[in-house]
């Protein structure tokens, strides 16, 4: 691929080769294909993880490679993962896998709800990276009688691969030393690609101060010239977000949002439309996925620049979870990534228009979307009150 540079570049990698791949079975297929061929370290971190067919294969996969030698560590959120049987995870740790619950609900550290591991990474030998928004459940597969959840995640291969290591060993362990002795999982691979594609890991994580995904959000809207593309579950953007989009639609930036017509949490869903107001009255277009349940999270601008991971558009993502994106700075994925989203736009999406939108909408279903709203704001603003007043704490506090 050839490099095409456009947005600030500080943090990139460049050895790399990038590839966009879709959930369902190409997804699985490779994540257990990179398991299967690990020679030396494993890790895995997901928001959920279910224990059913699909995390079922995912597991035996990891327990293979453990009883071969290979260093594997898993970690799932105490909260979305809970539902994993006690059997289960003996079984993993009988078979070698090292793994780890992310603060366990009620037996946490500091127990503050909102912070939750919303990581979807596997980075195997330091070298090969899957990083997303696809969590290990048949809900995101094929073959399981439903159409599985739209979803993307981007295989890296490259000199991004030791800094993914970097970020999972942090989370695995708190204990410096600890992580001293496994920092050897993290050196980097002999024999890098020749390609030059800059991809730089972006975090979100308000506790210790991290907020890069909504900074490359921000830049994205900042340099964009011509369009943005956006494909977001639960797409509720913050203020300042909403500032910066408003006013690169006002110098002429033509900008896409291909959102959910189907979701799983309909409160944010009917939430969700009551911007639709808003986004109309900035002349945004909107696209509403209909085949299944869209759980994307990716974004594209000028056919220069994507970035793709866990991170939604919405205060959860910029405030309470913790969050990874890779940023692309290389023209021939970002122009993939765009034609993959116009596909989808032209063969599975419907556009709302304002009139669609008054047509279908009477004055009640409004007052009801208005409703939803204010009740997700409420909670947006309960999850992330504690980490705003941390965060001004451990500002405002002498040293």
């Amino acid at each position: 691929m050839a490099s095409g540079r456009s947005s600030p570049s500080f943090s990139y990698t460049s050895h790399n080769t990038a590839k966009l791949i879709r959930g369902g079975e190409a997804y699985f297929s490779l994540l257990v294909q990179l398991i299967q061929q690990a020679q030396q370290s494993i890790h895995l971190q997901t928001y959920i993880y279910d224990e059913d067919e699909t995390g079922l294969a995912v597991a035996e996969a990891l327990i293979a490679a453990a009883q071969r030698g290979v260093a594997v560590y898993l970690v799932a959120d105490g909260y979305a993962s809970q539902n994993l049987s006690d059997t289960f995870i003996k079984r993993l740790e009988e078979g070698g896998v090292n793994f780890r619950f992310f603060q366990p609900i009620l037996k946490s550290d500091n127990f503050y709800f909102g912070r939750r591991l919303h990581h979807k990474i596997l980075v195997t030998d330091a070298r090969h990276g899957l990083v997303g928004g696809i969590n290990v459940s048949n809900k995101y597969n094929d073959g399981f009688g439903t159409q599985p959840w739209l979803d993307w995640a981007l295989y890296a291969e490259g000199e991004i691969a030791p800094e993914l290591v970097r970020v999972c060993l942090e989370l695995w362990t708190r204990v410096k030393r600890e992580r001293k002795k496994l920092l050897w999982q993290a050196q980097p691979p002999v024999g890098l690609p020749k390609q030059e594609c800059p991809i730089r890991l972006r975090r979100n994580d308000w506790v210790q101060k991290r907020s890069q995904i909504t900074n490359s959000y921000l830049e994205m809207f900042k340099s964009a010239r011509s369009h943005i593309y956006i494909m977001s579950s639960y797409f509720l953007p913050g203020m300042l977000l909403r500032k910066k989009m408003a006013r690169a639609s006002r110098r002429g930036v033509k900008i896409k949002l291909v959102l959910a017509g189907v979701s799983d949490v309909m409160l944010a869903k009917h939430a969700e439309r009551y911007i639709y107001r808003w986004i109309f009255k900035n002349n945004i277009e909107v696209y509403e996925y209909n085949q299944s349940v869209l759980h994307a999270k990716i974004a594209t601008y000028d056919g220069k620049w994507s970035t793709i991971g866990s991170y939604n558009v919405n205060n959860i993502s910029a405030f309470a979870s913790i969050e990874l994106n890779l940023d692309v700075n290389e023209a021939g994925f970002a122009q993939s990534m765009q034609e993959h989203m116009e596909e989808i736009i032209r063969d599975h999406c419907e556009q709302i228009t304002e009139e669609d939108y008054r047509t279908r909408y009477n004055f009640f279903k409004r007052l009801y979307q208005q409703s939803c709203y204010q009740v997700v704001r409420v909670l947006f603003f309960l999850f992330t009150f504690y980490f705003r007043q941390r965060s001004f704490k451990s500002t405002h506090t002498p040293k």
